[in-house]
């Protein structure tokens, strides 16, 4: 059987004017850059660890 991976929703909740660069540049990786802006990203320890860097710019769901 083929195993489903889980997924994760990350919307940008907050601006990134004021942060430092590691900040936007991890938005970037993750796809991010913009309010609003919605991406969905496979669930692994790495997109984890990306998350909880810029977890107060973000909103995170598991779909």
């Amino acid at each position: 059987m083929a195993e489903t991976k889980k997924t994760l929703r990350i919307t940008q909740v907050k601006s990134t004017i004021a942060r430092p660069g590691d900040q936007l540049q991890t938005l970037k990786a993750l796809g991010l850059g913009k309010i609003g802006r919605t991406v969905d990203q496979v669930d692994n320890p790495s997109i984890r660890g990306m998350i909880f860097k810029v977890k107060h710019l973000v909103k995170v769901e598991e779909i």
